[in-house]
C-alpha cells in the first residue's frame, strides 16, 4: 500500500480525500499546516500533495526549501500561469487546480508511482536490480553480493553507457570499508562481481581508465 502525505488546511477537502485514498487503497496522514508537516519529512511518503496557501507560509517555497526530490503534487486554487508554471519550472510532478475530479487525481497519482517505481528497477542483459530492496537478480535468480561490491556493482549499473573510472571507485570503496584499497583488489572485486552476474562481459574493461556497463 502506498504513503500519501496530504498537506491541506481545508478540513472539507480534507475529509473528502482520506475517503477517496481509502477507496483506492492508499495510506494517507493529513496535516494541515507546514510546520506539521516538516515534522513528516524523515517518514518514508510514497508521495506529498501540497496546497500552496496555507496558515503558516508558502507552499511553493515550503516545496523549494524542502521536498526537491520527493514525489509532489501541488493541488491548489492558485490558477494564475505564473505560478503554475514556476512549480513546475521548480521540479513537481503535477500542479492540479481546485475544484478536481477525483478520478483524474487518482490517475494522476498512479501515474506518478508507477514512473517511479520503474525508476527505480535497472535491468541490462540478464540481470535485475531493485534499488529499493537491494536486491539482485541473475537471470531471474536472486545473487548475493557483498556490502562492497553492491557497492562497485551500483556505481556502475547507475552510470550505464558512461566510464566509472578506477579512482572513483576506489575512493568509493575506501570510504565504505575504511581500509586502503588498491588496483589489485579492486581487480579482485570486479572479477568477483563478474563470476556472480553469469555474464562476463557485461561489465567492460576500459584499459588504464576504468569500467562501463552498457545498455
Amino acid at each position: 500500500m502506498y504513503k500519501l502525505l496530504l498537506i491541506e488546511d481545508n478540513e472539507f477537502i480534507s475529509k473528502g480525500l482520506v475517503y477517496l485514498f481509502s477507496q483506492n487503497n492508499f495510506d494517507v496522514k493529513v496535516v494541515n499546516c507546514l510546520q506539521k508537516a516538516d515534522l513528516e519529512l524523515n517518514n518514508n511518503y510514497d508521495l506529498i500533495i501540497l496546497d500552496l496557501m496555507l496558515p503558516d507560509g508558502n507552499g511553493l517555497d515550503f516545496y523549494n526549501n524542502n521536498l526537491k526530490g520527493k514525489n509532489t503534487i501541488v493541488l491548489t486554487a492558485k490558477d494564475d500561469e505564473d505560478t503554475v508554471v514556476k512549480a513546475i519550472d521548480n521540479g513537481v510532478d503535477d500542479y492540479i487546480i481546485k475544484p478536481f475530479r477525483g478520478k483524474e487525481l487518482i490517475s494522476r497519482i498512479n501515474k506518478i508511482l508507477r514512473n517511479k517505481k520503474n525508476e527505480n528497477i535497472i535491468a541490462v542483459d540478464n540481470v535485475l536490480i531493485n534499488l529499493d530492496s537491494s536486491q539482485v537478480f541473475v537471470n531471474k535468480e536472486e545473487v548475493y553480493f557483498t556490502s562492497l561490491e553492491y557497492k562497485i556493482l551500483i556505481l556502475l549499473f547507475q552510470n550505464l553507457n558512461r566510464v566509472v573510472l578506477r579512482d572513483v571507485i576506489i575512493d568509493r570503496i575506501w570510504d565504505m570499508s575504511g581500509k586502503f584499497v588498491n588496483d589489485n583488489t579492486l581487480s579482485v572485486y570486479i572479477k568477483r562481481i563478474r563470476k556472480k552476474l553469469q555474464n562476463e562481459y557485461i561489465i567492460k574493461t576500459i584499459k588504464g581508465i576504468g569500467y562501463r556497463v552498457d545498455k
